[in-house]
């Protein structure tokens, strides 16, 4: 067991975000990873549990992963993008505030932005490699 404030944890400026294979630019997102386990063929953690602030307008391009995820709407207002995954083409769009929770599917085509021109953002983000067994 490990227990630790998560003003502790080291936040970590995220600046780029790669997709089909193009660096998209990141706009005032910060994350602290709060917990970590395992790690996948690439090295990143087959689960995580992390803290993302997003500055005013802070905002985060399409982009998508093997690892699902659901993000937990802790403060602020964020626009959430999912594009189809043929043509990269906004789709839907939601605003989610707090309480609201918002689960990725693996390889889906998503972003999200702060809505706000004046207040930070914050939202949970729990991620985990998903393998599904055909055997079952």
């Amino acid at each position: 067991m490990e227990v630790f404030n998560w003003k502790n944890s080291e936040e970590i400026k995220i600046d780029k975000f790669p997709y089909r294979g193009k660096s998209y630019d990141v706009k005032g997102i910060r994350v602290r990873w709060l917990s970590r386990f395992g790690k996948d063929d690439m090295g990143y953690p087959e689960y995580g549990l992390r803290l993302f602030t997003a500055e005013p307008e802070g905002e985060i391009p399409i982009h998508n992963h093997f690892y699902v995820q659901t993000m937990y709407i802790m403060s602020g207002q964020f626009e959430c993008w999912r594009f189809d995954p043929r043509t990269d083409e906004m789709v839907e769009k939601w605003t989610c505030g707090p309480g609201h929770a918002v689960y990725v599917p693996s390889m889906e085509p998503h972003g999200m932005r702060n809505t706000s021109h004046t207040e930070p953002a914050t939202f949970l983000c729990c991620i985990c490699n998903v393998y599904e067994n055909e055997g079952m």
